[in-house]
C-alpha cells in the first residue's frame, strides 16, 4: 500500500448502486459497497445471490445497466476487459484456466501481457528495448513465485501438478497482473484441509506485503469468518446486510436467505 493510498483515507473501489438485467431476470439489484486500500471484503449469499455477476461487472465482462463503479477515480463502465486489467483490476477463476502444458513461468507471464509494450517485431528480434521489458517482466515473476512458494515447480508443466498448487499458480498469474484490486473466486474451492488453510496464510501474507485490495466469494464460511474485514450478503441479488463478519453472521435477513426462514 503506498503512502497516498494511506493518507487519503479515500476507497479505492466504489460500487454505486448498480443493477443488471437479463431479460426480466434481475441479477443485480441496487448493489452498493465500497473497498478501502489494503482491505479484505467478502461478498456471500446462496447460489444465484449474483456474486459472480459482481465480478463479471467489475472486471468489464459485463456492463450494468444503472449505477457506477470507479477505481481509484477512473470508471470501469463501458471500459473493455483489457482496459479494467490496465486499470488494476486483476481476478482468479473458480474453474481454472491456467495452460496445462506451459510451466509455471509462462503461465505466470501471460498474467503480464497488458503491461508489455513492445510490437510483435521487436519481441521476435529480442533487441533492445523488448529485451529490457522481458527480463523485467521474468523478474517481476519469479517475486511472484517466491510469494507463492513455487519455486520447486516453477519448469513443470502445470498440467502435471497438483490441484491445490494449481491453485495457487492461477493465483500467482492474478498477483502477475500487479492489481490494485484483486477478485478472489472461491480460491479454495475443492481444497481439503491443509489446502485451504495454505491458502488462507497466502492470502494473509500477501495483504501484508503488497497492501493489494480484496474482494473474496466463497462458500468456506470459517475462511470467510477468518479472513473478511467486512462481508456483503447477497440474496437474489439484492444486498441484505453489510459489516464486520460478527454483524452480518447474526442479521436475522442474511439468517433466513440462508436457512429459509427456520430461524
Amino acid at each position: 500500500m503506498t503512502t497516498a493510498d494511506q493518507q487519503s483515507g479515500e476507497p479505492r473501489l466504489r460500487v454505486h448502486d448498480i443493477s443488471l438485467a437479463f431479460g426480466e431476470v434481475k441479477t443485480l439489484n441496487g448493489v452498493s459497497f465500497d473497498v478501502n486500500p489494503g482491505e479484505l471484503l467478502a461478498v456471500i449469499g446462496p447460489n444465484g445471490a449474483g456474486k459472480t455477476s459482481i465480478f463479471n461487472c467489475l472486471s468489464a465482462v459485463y456492463r450494468p445497466h444503472s449505477g457506477s463503479i470507479h477505481l481509484d477515480g477512473h470508471s470501469l463502465i463501458g471500459v473493455s476487459p483489457t482496459k479494467a486489467a490496465r486499470l488494476g483490476v486483476g481476478r482468479t477463476f473458480q474453474n481454472l484456466g491456467l495452460f496445462e502444458h506451459l510451466d509455471v513461468v509462462d503461465n505466470l507471464l501471460l498474467g503480464r501481457h497488458h503491461l508489455m509494450r513492445s510490437g510483435f517485431l521487436a519481441g521476435a528480434l529480442w533487441l533492445g528495448r523488448a529485451r529490457r521489458e522481458e527480463v523485467a517482466h521474468r523478474e517481476a515473476v519469479e517475486q511472484v513465485i517466491e510469494l507463492l512458494a513455487l519455486t520447486p515447480y516453477r519448469r513443470t508443466h502445470v498440467g502435471l501438478l497438483p490441484y491445490g498448487v494449481q491453485k495457487r499458480i492461477e493465483l500467482g498469474r492474478a498477483l502477475a497482473m500487479e492489481p490494485r484490486v484483486l477478485l478472489l473466486d472461491e480460491p479454495v474451492a475443492g481444497m481439503n484441509l491443509e489446502e485451504t488453510e495454505d491458502m488462507a496464510r497466502y492470502l494473509v501474507e500477501l495483504r501484508k506485503e503488497l497492501g493489494v485490495s480484496m474482494i473474496l466469494v466463497e462458500h468456506d464460511m470459517h475462511l470467510v469468518m477468518d479472513l473478511a474485514d467486512r462481508v456483503l450478503a447477497l440474496d437474489f441479488g439484492t444486498p441484505l446486510a453489510t459489516g464486520t463478519p460478527a454483524e452480518v453472521q447474526a442479521h436475522p435477513d442474511v439468517i433466513a436467505a440462508y436457512l429459509g426462514g427456520a430461524a
